[in-house]
């Protein structure tokens, strides 16, 4: 295990706004102001204590009226410049008095649109083709369906489990999924050795619905730790398109020290978000590998992660290789306590710190890449040597703005870097009616490696002249970017073409064709569905994007369900079968 010594002085243009942030959140620490709107602070778990004693609390006050909200003579909201942690509805004067449910588009068509939601916050998606035929899974967790898509204008749903969701929230599960047991997130690959595909699921503790606030709730912190399921992943050969045809070939857990201990005793996160595996002999994974890796304010995360390097040489035979750990990671270690009390969030109660999401890799290393870029949340982000996958090594790291609350880092756009050296750095919003500071997409020039610089952000979507508010904040719900899909999208990602999920503002797609004056070339926001979405989940409504880079489709998903939409900027669409499989098999 590694940690790799790095300077903590800010090494970007926005240092001096950030540092300036720090010492306002100083000045606003109030434990108590907390203890009265949450409950009193009640810590048994020595690592979350551990972690609190570091830093006084600094959480930040609820923003004082009028010193956020929408500019009357521009017609642009301002946003908050800190906020605590909040998933409470807090409307401005000037926002919607209603939901709106009309829909707008630019240089976009709506090809189809199935009204089947099997999670309205977040889900995951991946394609694979079988016999000639194109599957799209969607799932969370412990819901799952099935859609043969070959016909983008005549889907049919063919296998569910779990929930679906409607205007009274999920159904009663559906051929339910052992006590437990879910679909992780995955990767689905070629195996040329095997001549099959191969999926690894991701096994990462479950927060939502267990835990909210760990300063507060003990016994579910404990619930957490000594989790009833896998912290880890599974590998399967996916001998055809439906559950029955896959075969568990292996089970490891991501906990470093002790990796035969049994479910319900291993420690750590678990394998975070998508494994990145390409089909070759190495995967990476974001996995906090035991309970030290604490060093988080985030109030429902017990846990830090960094990565980890595997052999999968043998699928059935997983190794690990190497443990990448960062400054600020580990509670007890003095080094990492040190980054960890100088970082200016440290005691907001709220930042994410670490990975959420594995590094992020434009050509595999067995292709002949070189650098992973991994998204550590308000950490920053960190440039990786992959070349030996045996001795991963940082070689360049930087920071962003403060941005609270909210999650400050999770991914990274690396689809335009082998062309332009611009990657692109992204957290997302929590809050809904924009009450947290902006979240922006950061370019970030990483042609020398060793000193990432950011550039610019791309620029901030904007409501249609015939839209009945002049700001997306006034719509009401979230308003910010998500993702711009995977890297598991069939296909090649295009040069100079962003599609981002936007929450309230639908897919936004960014043309980067010119990287020094990015522009928002087409878009389609959704209509608010008031009859068919449960309330409390009504502000989520776009959350993720997946392309088809190779029919020239892009799927947008919604808390009312998903469309299939294409655009000028990628091509005429395709709604034939695919003419080469995907997985690629090449």
């Amino acid at each position: 295990m590694k940690t790799m010594r790095l300077s903590v002085k800010p090494a970007n243009p926005f240092a001096r706004s950030r540092l300036a942030l720090s010492l306002v959140l100083g000045l606003f620490a109030s434990s108590s102001l907390q203890a009265e709107e949450h409950g009193p602070i009640n810590i048994v778990d020595p690592l979350v204590k551990r972690q609190t004693e570091l830093s006084p609390d600094r959480t930040p006050p609820a923003p004082a009226p009028g010193s956020y909200g929408m500019d009357k003579a521009t017609g642009k909201f301002i946003p908050p410049v800190a906020t605590p942690f909040s998933h409470d509805g807090h409307p401005f004067e000037g926002q919607l008095d209603h939901w709106d449910t009309k829909s707008y588009i630019k240089n976009m068509k709506v090809e189809a649109y199935y009204p089947i939601t099997v999670e309205p916050f977040h889900t995951w998606q991946n394609i694979v083709d079988f016999d000639g035929k194109r599957y799209l899974y969607q799932y969370v967790r412990r819901s799952l369906k099935i859609f043969d898509i070959t016909d983008p204008k005549d889907v049919q749903l063919i296998h569910t489990k779990g929930s679906t969701w409607g205007p009274n929230g999920p159904s009663e599960e559906v051929n339910p999924y052992p006590a437990e047991d879910m679909f992780g997130a995955a990767s689905i690959q070629w195996y040329k050795k095997l001549g099959k595909y191969i999926m690894v699921q991701s096994f990462e503790i479950r927060r939502f619905g267990v835990l909210e606030d760990k300063y507060r709730e003990p016994e579910k912190v404990e619930a957490i730790r000594k989790s009833k399921h896998l912290k880890g992943f599974k590998v399967y050969e996916m001998n055809g398109p439906l559950p029955q045809d896959w075969k568990l070939i292996a089970t490891r857990t991501t906990d470093i020290e002790h990796p035969d201990a049994p479910i319900g005793e291993q420690e750590g996160s678990g394998v975070r978000d998508i494994p990145a595996y390409f089909g070759g002999d190495i995967m990476y994974v974001a996995a906090a590998p035991s309970d030290k890796y604490g060093l988080t304010e985030y109030p429902n995360d017990l846990y830090n992660a960094g990565y980890q390097s595997w052999d999968m040489s043998d699928p059935s035979n997983p190794k690990l290789l190497d443990v990448l750990t960062v400054p600020g990671q580990i509670v007890g270690e003095p080094e990492h306590e040190a980054v960890f009390k100088a970082n200016p969030r440290a005691g907001n109660r709220a930042s994410w710190m670490g990975a959420r999401m594995s590094l992020f890799i434009p050509k595999p290393v067995e292709q002949g890449g070189k650098y992973g870029y991994a998204a550590m949340g308000g950490m920053g982000l960190y440039v990786v040597d992959i070349t030996d996958s045996s001795n991963m090594k940082v070689v360049g790291h930087v920071e962003f703005p403060v941005s609270v609350a909210g999650t400050e880092g999770d991914n990274i756009d690396v689809s335009q870097v082998e062309k332009t050296g611009l990657i692109y750095f992204s957290g997302y919003p929590l809050a809904e009616d924009c009450y947290e500071a902006a979240k922006n997409i950061y370019a970030v020039d990483v042609s020398n490696p060793g000193k990432p610089s950011i550039k610019h952000t791309l620029p901030r979507p904007t409501p249609p002249a015939d839209a009945g508010f002049t700001d997306f904040c006034q719509r009401k719900g979230s308003f910010g970017p998500k993702r711009t899909g995977y890297y598991t999208q069939p296909g090649v990602s295009r040069e100079g073409i962003l599609p981002y999920a936007y929450y309230n503002a639908g897919v936004q797609v960014f043309d980067v064709s010119n990287p020094e004056k990015p522009t928002i070339g087409a878009y389609f926001v959704p209509p608010f569905d008031t009859k068919n979405v449960v309330s409390y989940a009504m502000g989520n409504l776009t959350h993720g994007t997946y392309t088809e880079y190779d029919r020239n489709l892009i799927w947008v998903f919604t808390n009312h369900g998903f469309y299939a939409l294409s655009t000028p900027l990628l091509g005429e669409p395709s709604f034939e079968a695919p003419k080469k499989p995907w997985p690629s098999r090449d």
